[in-house]
């Protein structure tokens, strides 16, 4: 009888040690102690920064749990290696594996830019429905940071991941396609565009706004942050990210209404809303939060955001703290979670042992946090705190840190390890 009954692959083999992660009908993941965690190496970069990730995490887990609990990665494909194993960018075994596993981790993966194939990441997004993009960002004492204070920043960015113009509804200028659409809008809406545009769609749902403020809400409760700052451009786009910012609204009213209060209960001087260990629920044009998370960072905890808004934002909060080289992610839906690094390939760097792996080691403690693993995630922060505090760091933090040792990515990892 096969250890894994249900998991249908076609073009790789099945993982020879390790047990599946499964789950509950209530959504509960049930975690045993030698879980399979499927892994994508990425592109460019990724196979050196996935290499020191696994080396971290492995090390962590056995620091934390002895040989009670241990990680099993299994390897699984997409991107460019995908494309020479199997003349596809993406196989439905990667998907099918993710699905069957519930937890997964990838390095960095191409894109062309203009024409080419569209974003695997979105279509990972999109097929897994992997609907909450989560991009938690901390300063780590020793950083170079453009800001004077930046340690006042500590923000977990909640971006939804299925819709918004990311849902890819769009026809080239000059198309066939791209021509009918003009004029049904010309014809039949009196909407007047130039022969030569591309059109786009930016679809914004009630279901996709609830849902993500839904999972913001929850993180923001279980984890005790403050508040929830929902980032919209809904004084221009009234009918999609003015809905998001209404349907955001309802879901804390309606769903979180003994949790949460929102800023402007908290600040009129009506009788009966008391703050006390409540979830401040408020709102911001998103232009305006791009000076707010510079000029006032304290004041933001958990942000929400349609798609879009959530990508320019989570990359600029990024670099407030030191660039995207320390960031983690996590794209989460309600069957599936896979995480990942946040930053590009970088391939000029690739199979140099050079680059920084923070990114995807933090994605890889977003991970141990996600399977209720947190002892071994708390002991990879504490490795990554002194480390960078000593100094010994890759060369992208070492160009910018007085008294230095630069170190190569490897080094890097078997330095945190050390200093777990």
């Amino acid at each position: 009888m096969s250890k894994f009954p249900g998991l249908k692959l076609t073009n790789i083999d099945a993982p020879s040690l390790g047990s599946p992660i499964t789950m509950t009908d209530e959504g509960k993941l049930i975690v045993p102690n030698d879980p399979v965690i499927p892994f994508i190496e990425g592109d460019g970069i990724g196979p050196d920064i996935t290499r020191a990730m696994k080396i971290v995490a492995e090390n962590a887990v056995y620091k934390a749990y002895g040989s009670n609990k241990k990680l099993h990665f299994w390897e699984i494909y997409a991107g460019e290696k995908c494309n020479q194993m199997f003349g596809n960018w993406l196989i439905d075994d990667t998907l099918e594996a993710i699905k069957y596993f519930k937890v997964a981790i990838k390095g960095p993966l191409m894109t062309p830019v203009g024409g080419g194939i569209r974003s695997i990441n979105v279509r990972l997004r999109q097929a897994l429905e992997l609907y909450a993009c989560i991009r938690p960002v901390r300063y780590f004492d020793g950083v170079p940071s453009p800001l004077k204070e930046p340690w006042k920043v500590n923000m977990v960015v909640f971006r939804e991941n299925m819709e918004d113009v990311y849902a890819g509804i769009e026809w080239p200028a000059g198309s066939v396609e791209c021509a009918k659409i003009r004029n049904v809008l010309t014809n039949e809406f009196g909407i007047s565009l130039r022969e030569d545009v591309g059109l786009g769609l930016k679809p914004i749902s009630v279901f996709g706004s609830k849902r993500i403020m839904r999972k913001a809400l929850q993180y923001a409760i279980e984890r005790g942050r403050s508040s929830v700052t929902i980032v919209h451009k809904g004084n221009i786009m009234k009918y999609t990210e003015g809905l998001f910012r209404a349907c955001c609204y309802e879901v804390a009213k309606e769903e979180f209404f003994d949790q949460t209060i929102t800023e402007e209960d908290l600040s009129s001087k009506r009788t009966g809303f008391s703050s006390s260990k409540k979830v401040i629920v408020k709102d911001r044009i998103a232009d305006a939060m791009f000076q707010q998370i510079l000029l006032r960072p304290e004041e933001y905890d958990v942000v929400v955001t349609p798609n879009l808004n959530g990508d320019y934002l989570s990359d600029a909060i990024a670099a407030t703290v030191g660039g995207l080289g320390i960031a983690p992610g996590a794209n989460v839906g309600d069957e599936a979670a896979v995480f990942e690094a946040t930053h590009g390939t970088a391939p000029k760097y690739a199979g140099m042992d050079k680059v920084n792996p923070t990114s995807l080691i933090l994605s890889s403690v977003m991970m141990l946090e996600h399977i209720g693993w947190k002892e071994a995630a708390a002991l990879i922060v504490r490795g990554i705190e002194r480390t960078i505090q000593s100094k010994t760091v890759t060369y992208d933090l070492a160009r910018l840190m007085k008294g230095a040792s630069e170190v190569s990515c490897s080094k890097f990892a078997e330095t945190v390890c050390e200093n777990m």
